[in-house]
């Protein structure tokens, strides 16, 4: 899922897309006063907060991508967007770390980039995209905690049991997130 949102009403998916192609439905449903709408951006989880004044072109207007102003050059030395911070580590860490080739901060680098590839991240991430749906849209629903419990133990199989009386359209767009998470943690 890459730039996609859904949008529900209540318990109905209403649409799912790119945000200016579900705006339509989204402006029609917040026209009919339809409470508790609710547009979440898929690969994260998080509700959106749109702007639905006026009319469908002023939204969709308001949901194009603003220029950004092009800097003019500036004078000296170019900035490499290193940032200096600082870090707390044990004399041992330190002693390590002044071993390795390259020195202190080379080695860091090495080890966060290692770390960012490992795929942990998107685990941590997908997880954390489906736990902010499924706290939104099911948190209500039968079986909600055990099916949370479930979804954090990896036991998908007892997962989708439990999450199969929910609402048709949550209970899909969830298993939907739900399966990202299987299908990044490591095998």
């Amino acid at each position: 899922m890459s730039d996609t949102y859904t949008a529900f009403v209540d318990q109905q998916r209403i649409a799912t897309g790119t945000l200016t192609g579900i705006a339509p439905a989204v402006k029609a449903a917040f026209d009919a006063g339809r409470p508790h709408l609710l547009v979440f951006d898929d690969n994260v989880g998080r509700v959106m907060e749109l702007d639905l004044r006026g009319s469908l072109d002023d939204v969709l207007e308001r949901l194009q991508p603003k220029p950004v102003a092009e800097k003019p050059p500036v004078r000296g030395r170019p900035k490499l967007g290193v940032t200096a911070r600082e870090v707390t580590l044990l004399p041992s860490h330190w002693d390590w770390l002044a071993n390795q080739p390259g020195g202190a901060s080379a080695t860091l680098r090495r080890l966060v980039d290692k770390a960012r590839r490992s795929g942990d991240d998107k685990v941590r991430e997908a997880q954390e995209a489906a736990r902010r749906v499924m706290l939104a849209l099911a948190g209500d629903m039968p079986h909600f905690e055990e099916a949370t419990r479930a979804f954090y133990a990896g036991d998908f199989d007892r997962f989708n049991e439990l999450s199969a009386p929910w609402s048709t359209d949550i209970g899909d767009y969830v298993r939907t997130l739900v399966r990202r998470v299987a299908a990044a943690a490591p095998k």
